[in-house]
């Protein structure tokens, strides 16, 4: 059975949280060390990190989390067509025009555009409608990532052709419980790999940067950890959406970031960063069978409250990429999907990510 097209799964006028894997052709390496040629690809990486944090800055797209692996990428991405709205005509043109700039610098970066670039797009109503929807699209958020990568990569290795496989895989998260194991999933992947032994050793990943910040944090006492997300004071993770949403403290809306490095200052889970990473702490340990834990006693209500067990728990994020990796069907199909399982719908009243549509 062909996949659906895109354009019947994900739109770029609603809110929609996508996880999204891209994954190199015929398994090639896209970065580590190669075991046959003995060549290293790790640099690669960085590029990934660098392109991801960029496109954070440009697209009205919150970036959730992150994993670059050695084959494959996972991206969990918010679209937030709020936020556009809330953007001029030329902070449209301008974001666009960073995107594919007319010139470029000595450096390679783009050149700053010129009044008469920005008011091609601002004055021309038909492009400029194109382009404010492509700004919120989780496609062309995946294709500015592919492409870049691609070009630089096939470069590099003086050869031409495909370097990534035809589609990225998307499926679209209906609830919290979803979405919280979908995090753990592409966080915990290498270890799950055996690459990385904890989440602070895992590099290049979403989790690592939030560690690597919290690691150097100064102000322990003075800011909450929820405030100290939304500051300008994260240095590695800054550029990803903070993780604890609060009804009670974050504003209902759009909620937009004025640091420039991210579209927004909303968060996705009920639950704070530092329980979050002690769950993934936890869940680690119970993925490696030759490692022994238990489950710290102030976890217990966070799974309950989510209506998953402890066991549970542990067989949805090991088995996530076989229960929700399949190609995501209809708003419809995807709503009767999250009914028959008993879940909460995502924009169900009362949900806690409900502030952030």
């Amino acid at each position: 059975m062909p996949r659906l097209a895109r354009g019947e799964v994900l739109d770029p006028a609603e809110i929609q949280i996508v996880h999204c894997v891209q994954r190199c052709v015929r398994r090639a390496f896209l970065c580590g060390d190669d075991p046959v040629s003995g060549q290293s690809f790790e640099h690669r990486r960085q590029w990934i990190r660098q392109r991801l944090e960029f496109l954070a800055s440009v697209f009205a797209v919150d970036c959730l989390t992150y994993t670059v692996m050695h084959n494959h990428i996972h991206l969990v991405l918010r679209s937030r067509p709020d936020v556009l709205a809330t953007w001029s005509d030329e902070d449209v043109a301008r974001r666009w025009l960073r995107l594919f700039p007319h010139r470029r610098n000595k450096d390679g970066s783009p050149a700053e555009p010129t009044q008469p670039e920005v008011n091609m797009i601002v004055n021309d109503p038909d492009r400029l409608a194109e382009r404010r929807a492509r700004l919120s699209d989780l496609s062309w958020w995946m294709r500015c990532t592919a492409e870049n990568i691609a070009r630089r990569s096939n470069a590099e290795d003086r050869v031409t052709g495909h370097f990534w496989e035809g589609r990225y895989k998307a499926v679209v998260l209906l609830d919290e419980a979803s979405l919280l194991a979908c995090s753990a999933y592409v966080d915990l992947n290498p270890i799950r790999a055996a690459i990385a032994e904890t989440p602070e050793a895992s590099s290049y990943t979403g989790a690592k940067d939030r560690i690597d910040d919290l690691t150097h944090r100064e102000d322990r006492t003075r800011m909450s950890t929820h405030d100290w997300e939304r500051s300008r004071r994260r240095q590695k993770s800054g550029w990803m959406s903070p993780i604890e949403i609060s009804e009670r403290e974050d504003a209902i809306g759009a909620d937009v970031d004025g640091s420039g490095r991210r579209a927004s200052k909303k968060g996705f889970l009920s639950i704070s960063m530092l329980r979050y990473l002690e769950l993934l702490d936890w869940t680690g340990r119970k993925l490696q069978q030759d490692k022994a834990g238990s489950i710290p006693s102030h976890l217990a209500p966070i799974l309950a409250r989510l209506g998953l067990d402890s066991d549970g728990w542990c067989d949805l994020v090991k088995k996530f990429g076989r229960t929700f990796k399949r190609a995501a069907g209809t708003v419809e199909s995807l709503a009767n999907e999250a009914t028959r399982r008993n879940r909460q719908w995502l924009c169900s009243p009362g949900n806690p990510l409900q502030s952030a549509r």
